[in-house]
């Protein structure tokens, strides 16, 4: 393949899947893949018409190598167990960043891959018609051949993230069958690829491939693309929109050509005539200054969930030459103004139409293979939303339309950027085609997305913000593309002389931490300021998910399998979490107590984290969980697991983040109650118990109060005393009712007499460590509860719902229930969307849970009901039993 420089003009172009568009085929079936290594073939022989593509692989774009072979079967599940080392090509080392790496010399992958299809042109006898084919992404470096000619070569074709779209009138035959060849070539470990870093491994093809969408459209001699619709709001009360519109026109024609382009926004018409010269590019721009008719009375705002309504508007457009359209886009947009300033601590604050939002979210990760999957996307919007999460946060996983048009539909932000930790971070090794081909992949990704409601921050940079030259760079291609919403340099703290201060911290933790870190950290990742990633670190998938990707779930010790699916670098070991809960609870004798001990810490310090950060609103402005979800099955970084099975760091973070709330501060032992929706709550009801861990009550009080919008207010105090007397532990009951007496809130902690100490001094970046554990030890002992379930099944419009019925006898309190649904024999049913999980019953208190069973759950299923202190059960709808300890 030639590897010079010299780039070919190249329109940039969007297709948004959610929003079709006229004229535009997507190509995604009917292409065969094969190894350049096996072919004695080049270019134009494969893609002339005939070429014999029998033995060829199928494979439906987009789709990497990798991917390929794995739905095709030619090589072993990679997500199961360690069948990724046994792949060809997979011999780098264990736990390394495999993009920093030489990919092998007898690697299957370090030859070209060839993509190969057919398709039909229509006949048309319009004039000037022209025939174009959109690349959403080739990763990495490419030669684009049709019908026996080559169209574009590695020259042009170079980027994970750029967008290509290649006018092939000259090349195609109308009213006939038409041949696409692509030889798609992976990333060296000196390119601007596509980074895992120690969040999984790397495949071996370094998802080499068509990772885009592939999409056949036509046009007249000119082309509109990416329209966007910004929106700024006259004064606070909202009343006026202004809107200003912006397009991207091409003329195509080797003439000047005069053009009117035409538009509609909300119902509001306008259009004005262009002049275009030959081959020109020119930005179309219509401001309320100069149409007045974009000025927007009494338009409906787009807010997040959190805020309000995702309200959503049309923009449509049209380029018109000599009388007849030429070209026309329509996008979804919203009347939403996002902006960013330093507060008086110096930390960024962002507002949504001037208000002020403390920013929850979570780091998001595509499948490792960049497989997609629409229901799979869907449901894990459904979580995020149940976890009452406002934001998603994207490093260098720039996903598909359809994530940015779900987020904008149902009110989620989204913070997007380059990825740390290989060649995008390594500036000082770049040459001047670098920065060539990471400019224009920002373009591609500006001009791609800049109409998305949903769309909070870009980022320049990751852990390090570009040194000025490349980030002058960076901020000129955003004022070009007129990028409408804030930029930060990168999500650390370092200013720079481009951007000045971020406002943001990324300084961990990554590795766990007690609960009461969160709020007495003053210097590192507590709850001050913006915390762009952080975590209390491992989180271990249920049995029934750890069978999904392990042959022996339930060793003990842990085999080597479980370990392979760790993170990389520092994260290869759980050693931080291992020693913990041998130091806090005790040393686990099985796998089923290691997975009910590690479930307990997840949830009693994922809920610490958001709380801290929630209660010191906006002292704090923010904070990002590392991470979400995983890209493979994983014991580490996430909320639910691969599977999508939620587990008990989920049901910790949607209690956290509930619109009403009531919690507890491990530093000063206060109760506060918050209010994160945008509308004051009158007559609300608080109350305080805490008990001994013989359900002894030693502390009681309540109070009535009305909480303003947005707000936090301390209502209680645990008094000094109470940490001091002979209780090792203590159980704090919370419960938080509205006007009418309906609990809007219940939470419950399990506090030690003696907190954790920290060795601050002996911070890194993944963890601060102990300096003395806390000794929660006492959990270990709880006196037996007996605990009555039964399990009944309905039907509602969303499918079926289980009704778990739970009561308690008046013996002992029952700590950390969980209900989970399985198939008959123990396998895995998820997504499950639970009322709640992991909870607390009382002496004599009943509860129910509820569960939303997926669409493809088996008629017949089994729920387990388990505990600390309770035998576990196996229950089936409509039958009744009853657990005690025992078993565990």
């Amino acid at each position: 393949m030639k590897m010079g420089w010299g780039f070919a003009f190249l329109a940039i172009l969007t297709l948004p899947v959610a929003v079709a568009q006229k004229n535009s085929t997507p190509l995604h079936d009917g292409w065969r893949l094969q190894s350049a290594c096996t072919l004695h073939a080049g270019g134009e022989a494969i893609s002339a018409p005939g070429f014999a593509v029998e033995d060829w692989q199928n494979v439906r774009v987009p789709s990497t190598v990798l991917a390929a072979q794995v739905a095709n079967k030619l090589v072993p599940d990679p997500f199961f167990g360690m069948n990724l080392r046994s792949i060809p090509g997979t011999t780098y080392p264990m736990g390394q960043n495999f993009s920093n790496l030489p990919m092998p010399k007898d690697s299957p992958y370090n030859c070209g891959w060839w993509y190969r299809t057919e398709f039909a042109v229509p006949s048309s006898t319009e004039r000037d018609k022209r025939t174009w084919i959109h690349f959403g992404g080739i990763n990495y470096r490419g030669e684009v051949w049709v019908n026996g000619r080559k169209v574009a070569d590695g020259t042009t074709i170079a980027g994970a993230y750029r967008t290509y779209d290649l006018d092939v009138t000259d090349y195609v035959k109308p009213g006939a069958q038409n041949v696409l060849a692509v030889e798609t070539f992976a990333p060296t470990e000196k390119d601007l690829g596509i980074n895992w870093v120690d969040w999984n491994p790397c495949p071996p093809d370094k998802d080499m491939g068509l990772q885009g969408e592939v999409i056949l459209g036509s046009s007249g001699p000119v082309t509109l693309r990416s329209p966007m619709a910004v929106t700024h709001f006259q004064d606070e009360s909202l009343k006026v929109a202004e809107l200003t519109v912006y397009a991207e026109l091409h003329n195509a024609a080797d003439h000047p050509v005069k053009v009117t382009v035409t538009g509609s926004a909300a119902g509001v018409h306008f259009e004005q005539p262009v002049e275009l010269a030959a081959h020109e590019d020119k930005t179309v721009v219509f401001t309320p200054e100069k149409f007045t008719q974009l000025k927007i009375h009494n338009a409906t705002p787009w807010w997040p969930a959190q805020m309000g309504t995702p309200h959503l508007e049309q923009l449509s457009m049209s380029v018109n030459v000599g009388g007849a359209k030429s070209d026309e886009r329509s996008v979804d947009f919203g009347f939403r103004e996002i902006t960013s300033e330093l507060t008086s601590n110096g930390s960024r604050l962002f507002r949504v139409n001037g208000k002020p939002i403390l920013i929850r979210g979570a780091g998001w990760s595509q499948d490792m293979l960049l497989r997609t999957d629409e229901r799979r996307l869907k449901d894990q919007f459904q979580l995020v939303r149940e976890m009452h999460l406002n934001t998603i946060r994207l490093e260098g996983k720039l996903e598909t339309e359809d994530f940015f048009h779900l987020a904008d539909e149902q009110g989620i932000l989204v913070m997007l950027g380059w990825c740390c930790c290989d060649h995008w971070e390594r500036w000082n090794t770049w040459t001047p085609e670098d920065l060539i081909i990471a400019t224009a992949s920002l373009r591609s990704q500006m001009l791609r997305l800049r109409h998305h409601a949903s769309l909070l921050v870009w980022l320049n940079g990751s852990d390090n913000p570009p040194p000025a030259n490349v980030e002058k760079a960076y901020l000129d291609v955003e004022v070009e593309t007129h990028w409408p919403n804030p930029t930060l340099s990168s999500a650390t703290g370092a200013p720079t002389v481009n951007a000045g201060q971020t406002g943001v911290k990324m300084s961990g933790p990554y590795d766990y931490v007690a609960p009461s870190y969160w709020y007495v950290d003053k210097q590192n990742g507590g709850g001050f300021g913006f915390n762009m990633e952080t975590s209390p670190g491992p989180a271990i998938p249920s049995l029934a998910g750890r069978a999904k990707f392990l042959a022996d779930p339930e060793a003990w010790p842990p085999s080597d399998a479980w370990s392979f699916h760790n993170g990389g670098g520092e994260f290869k070991t759980l050693t931080v979490f291992n020693e913990a809960m041998a130091a806090v609870y005790a040393p686990p004798h099985s796998a089923a107590e290691y997975e009910r001990v590690g479930q307990t810490m997840a949830y009693d310090s994922e809920r610490a984290m958001y709380e801290a950060y929630t209660r010191n609103k906006y002292s704090s402005t923010g904070v990002i969980q590392w991470m979400l979800n995983n890209a493979w099955p994983s014991m580490i970084w996430h909320l639910y697991d691969y599977y999508l099975d939620a587990d008990a760091g989920y049901f910790a973070v949607r209690k956290a983040c509930e619109p009403l709330h009531i919690q507890y501060s491990y530093d000063d032992a206060s109760i506060a109650v918050v209010n994160s929706t945008y509308q004051p709550v009158e007559g609300l009801q608080a109350s305080l118990t805490v008990h001994g861990v013989h359900w002894n009550e030693l502390y009681k009080e309540d109070v009535t109060l009305n909480s303003a919008a947005d707000s936090v207010q301390r209502v209680f105090s645990i008094p000094d005393s109470l940490f001091v007397g002979p209780e090792r532990l203590l159980f704090v009951d919370l419960t938080l009712k509205d006007a009418t007496g309906h609990t809007v809130s219940r939470n419950f902690y399990w506090v030690p007499r003696t907190l954790t100490s920290f060795d601050f001094p002996h911070t890194d970046y993944t963890h601060t460590p102990a300096q003395r554990h806390e000794d929660l030890s006492a959990l270990a002992s709880l006196p037996p509860a007996k605990v009555e379930a039964s399990v009944t099944v309905d039907k509602s419009e969303h499918g079926r719902v289980l009704h778990v019925r739970l009561n308690n006898s008046p013996q002992a309190l029952a700590f950390q229930v969980r209900a989970a649904v399985t198939t008959e024999n123990g396998g895995l049913i998820a997504p499950v969307y639970w009322s709640d999980n992991w909870i607390e019953l009382a002496p004599g208190e009943t509860s129910e849970l509820t569960a939303q069973l997926p669409d493809d759950a088996p008629d017949t299923l089994s729920v387990q009901v388990e505990g600390w202190n309770i035998a576990p059960v196996k229950l089936t709808p409509e039958k009744t039993s009853t657990t005690s300890k025992g078993g565990r």
